[in-house]
């Protein structure tokens, strides 16, 4: 099956009415896409009740990708506000037990930032990842390019299918070493994930700017290139039993709007969303 949705539920304006509250966003989303990305948890660990709400908010079937806390990934500067890793680790996992029990976990995403290049220890870090999430299904994402350099991008993908790493395959800014290549290569054969970053080069590396997140998934892609990528999802249907693709070029509100784009392009429907507000006026 083919899922398409956004990263988070907040800044979709374009599916919602403007009486909608911030709380009731999920329950609106639920009506149009049948997956979501949780963004909050890389910010920090989120509370149970948190998960449980969200799972209470969305019909049978809604599958949520749960982004890995940023002490996990070596995103946070300074101290881990935990013990040790072994207990951040921990509290990660039980903040995921809502999702697991109602079977709505498609995967936990370990998106890793530029500057975790491929070098010994960091295969080391992320075999003892894997180890530690069990049986939970993880993607994983790079950032830094040396990853698929021609001397390591077999051994890249073996060691990703050899530790049952989901492929989170990116269309982003090509932008030196802290971008990486689009591998239309799933690494097992029951998940995949494609995430959609936008294409704004200017963008991508530039941090001067005060709003350069902002700036970053500033992108609203043209038909023609949804088209292509409508063509690539179909192959890694081929290949992989379900494939997740979510559009993260949020920032001018182009996430939603290429989102229906690419269903109305692959004449997906989905039967299983929630019920939607009718908007009177």
């Amino acid at each position: 099956m083919i899922y398409i949705g956004m990263t988070g539920w907040g800044d979709h304006d374009s599916l919602y009415q403007r009486q909608t509250s911030p709380r009731d966003k999920l329950k609106d989303y639920a009506g149009h896409f049948p997956i979501v990305e949780v963004d909050s948890s890389f910010y920090a660990v989120q509370p149970q009740k948190n998960a449980q709400k969200w799972v209470s908010e969305t019909p049978e079937g809604f599958k949520f990708v749960v982004k890995a806390y940023q002490g996990m990934t070596g995103h946070l500067r300074g101290e881990i506000p935990f013990d040790n890793k072994q207990t951040m680790f921990d509290a990660f996992k039980e903040s995921l037990i809502p999702y697991i029990k109602a079977e709505k976990l498609a995967m936990v995403l370990f998106q890793f930032p530029p500057w975790f290049d491929c070098k010994k220890e960091n295969v080391q870090y992320l075999r003892w990842c894997k180890k530690e999430m069990g049986d939970i299904p993880c993607a994983l994402e790079f950032r830094h390019q040396s990853w698929f350099r021609p001397q390591f991008y077999e051994q890249t993908l073996q060691f990703m299918r050899d530790e049952t790493w989901i492929h989170s395959i990116c269309d982003e800014p090509q932008s030196g070493e802290g971008s990486i290549p689009t591998v239309l290569t799933p690494t097992t054969t029951d998940k995949v994930l494609v995430r959609f970053h936008g294409r704004n080069v200017n963008g991508w590396q530039k941090r001067t700017d005060v709003n350069w997140r902002e700036v970053r998934y500033l992108y609203r892609y043209n038909q023609a290139e949804l088209e292509e990528w409508a063509n690539h999802i179909v192959q890694l249907q081929k290949e992989c039993q379900d494939v997740f693709v979510v559009f993260n070029n949020n920032s001018g509100g182009d996430a939603a709007d290429n989102g229906k784009q690419m269903l109305e392009l692959m004449k997906i429907e989905y039967d299983n969303l929630a019920p939607r507000q009718l908007d009177l006026f």
